[in-house]
């Protein structure tokens, strides 16, 4: 079932409460937490005009917010261009598998595009199959293997 009356668009200041729940949803489903301070900063750094800062696009859907997406652009030692990296997507359990999820990853596809950034890569764990379904027909999956340190 697809939704053609979900709007993407950027991030605005009213949006706040909304996108709090929605990032803290996003953030529960991975199992983890942030500080009041981070949720603070984060969200002024999405609404910053800092070209190193993060962005945010949000789906809305009859005047409420049912998903969003963090990306930003920055540097790569093996390319002139920008690259663009997408840390977070979200859409409502209610909507998924209606096609949110898709085009909030196409419109940071044509965010990037508009950047001169082609390049758009993202991160998912490896038990967020339902997520995989979609990444694996809308990107290609990378034999690239994550270490961080401890």
């Amino acid at each position: 079932m697809s939704q053609p009356d979900v709007l993407i668009r950027p991030l605005t200041e009213a949006d706040h409460a909304e996108w709090r729940r929605l990032w803290t949803d996003y953030i529960t489903f991975y199992e983890s937490t942030v500080s009041e301070e981070v949720y603070a900063s984060t969200f002024a750094r999405l609404l910053g005009d800092d070209p190193q800062d993060y962005s945010c696009l949000v789906a809305e859907l009859n005047g409420k917010l049912i998903g969003l997406t963090h990306y930003l652009f920055h540097r790569h030692a093996w390319k002139v261009e920008n690259v663009c990296y997408l840390q977070d997507l979200y859409a409502d359990p209610e909507v998924r598998g209606t096609g949110v999820g898709r085009k909030l990853i196409e419109a940071v596809y044509q965010a990037a595009d508009d950047a001169g950034a082609p390049s758009v890569y993202w991160m998912t764990q490896e038990f967020n199959t339902n997520a995989r379904k979609l990444y694996d027909r809308i990107g290609q999956l990378s034999p690239f293997i994550k270490y961080q340190r401890p």
